[in-house]
């Protein structure tokens, strides 16, 4: 009785695979195709300014699992993307090229630039201009608002973009290769977390920093200082000097000025000793491309 129960599931099984296999219709298309995707002239300079060169992907047909959800977000406009990375191109990774050359580019730039149409905003009305992930990827917001007149203006392009991408540079930079901390104790008991926004400008050079932003904590600070010290002009960097300035300090009491200056000197051999990097090397090759900015072609993509 047994055997005859097994022969008769059996032929059951059998019978239901042969029931579903006539129901199949098999396909010769692989899950994992291997045909390049189509791409337009765009598609492919990036490929050869960016990827081939430098193994970085641009990516700026905006894919929501590179997204934050957290926020509500639009798409960058191809054509406003295309002339952004040929000026981020000129500006960030040449400047870099010409000062250490492409190995450095190729062993630390983030793997991946993934550019956002619009602002990220908070719930208390700051914008987010960028974030860094994991030393690999550098999210840059607001390409939508690039108009033709910014594109030659150098100074609205660093405020929204270059200041930015320097800053999250450094923090990359800075997940390989620490920092010294005693840069942290300096102006320690000034950081105030998420109110820099209420400060201004005058009160945080007063206090020993670049910019409110650098008060949020450490490792924002020295990101702001480094990335203003590379993005602003000599006279910019000396008017923050003078207006952290105390004329009025007793002897032997330090003020903003001398606060900055310790900073800056730790950001300095940060980067002399960590990555072989002069910063005031690097801060005239930025900043001649900078005065170079109208010249560019940003009509073509050659």
């Amino acid at each position: 009785m047994k055997k005859n129960l097994y022969i008769i599931m059996l032929a059951f099984v059998t019978a239901l695979g042969l029931v579903s296999c006539s129901d199949d219709d098999p396909s010769s298309n692989t899950i994992y195709p291997t045909d390049s995707p189509a791409r337009d002239n765009f598609d492919n300079w990036l490929l050869k300014n960016y990827t081939f060169p430098y193994n970085v992907d641009v990516k700026y047909k905006m894919e929501d699992i590179e997204s934050d959800h957290k926020y509500t977000l639009v798409p960058a406009d191809s054509a406003k993307s295309a002339k952004l990375s040929i000026i981020m191109k000129f500006l960030w990774f040449d400047a870099y090229n010409e000062v250490i050359g492409p190995d450095f580019i190729k062993e630390n730039m983030p793997r991946m630039i993934h550019f956002i149409g619009s602002p990220a905003y908070n719930s208390e009305g700051t914008m987010v201009l960028g974030t860094a992930e994991g030393g690999l990827k550098v999210t840059l917001y607001m390409v939508n608002s690039l108009t033709d007149e910014m594109l030659t203006d150098y100074t609205t392009m660093n405020e929204y973009y270059f200041h930015t991408l320097h800053h999250e540079f450094t923090h990359i930079l800075n997940q390989k290769v620490p920092y010294d901390r005693s840069y942290d104790l300096i102006t320690e008991s000034s950081y105030v977390s998420g109110n820099w926004y209420n400060i201004p400008d005058h009160t945080a050079h007063q206090l020993g920093f670049v910019t409110p932003y650098a008060m949020v904590e450490p490792v924002e600070d020295f990101a702001e200082m480094l990335s203003m010290y590379l993005t602003i002009s000599e006279a910019e960097w000396n008017a923050i000097i003078a207006d952290a300035t105390n004329p009025n300090k007793a002897d032997g009491e330090q003020d903003g000025a001398d606060f900055i200056n310790a900073k800056l000197d730790i950001v300095r051999s940060y980067m002399r000793d960590s990555w072989n990097i002069d910063i005031d090397v690097l801060r005239d090759a930025v900043l001649r491309r900078a005065a170079e900015l109208k010249s560019i072609d940003l009509d073509h993509l050659n």
